[in-house]
């Protein structure tokens, strides 16, 4: 039976988003994934482009409300939220929790900045969820 894992961070665009796209992709025979945010928005577009240059598609994703996924019984619960924002969402609902920050790609700038930084995170949270996961099969 495969562990069920809900990734989180407050507007669930971004981070969260691409945690769930990379687990799946990595990991997805392990683990059933999922993604939210306590104040969820639109998934940021340049998300989806910077996931599909590592050949990740996560286009048909949507963003999606913490509670949606309460009572459902996770194993993990993974928040993801940087050191800078005031508060970071919390659901009890799981096992294991974790915190592991990684920096809010919600910049202002030009768009190459903007994919720069994407870029950056996205590689982090896939470079740590290789790691993390891997022990954990």
């Amino acid at each position: 039976m495969k562990k069920k894992v809900l990734f989180i961070c407050k507007n669930n665009s971004g981070r969260s988003q691409m945690a769930e796209g990379l687990l799946k992709h990595y990991y997805g025979e392990y683990y059933e994934v999922y993604s939210a945010g306590s104040i969820p928005s639109s998934i940021n577009p340049l998300t989806i482009e910077v996931m599909s240059e590592i050949g990740i598609d996560i286009s048909d994703h949507e963003s999606k409300n913490l509670k949606k996924f309460q009572g459902m019984g996770f194993h993990y619960i993974i928040t993801l939220c940087s050191p800078e924002e005031i508060s970071c969402p919390v659901f009890p609902d799981g096992k294991i929790l974790i915190h592991y920050q990684f920096t809010d790609p919600r910049v202002k700038g030009t768009t190459p900045e903007k994919l720069i930084l994407l870029r950056t995170v996205r590689d982090e949270i896939k470079e740590w969820i290789i790691k993390e996961f891997k022990k954990r099969e």
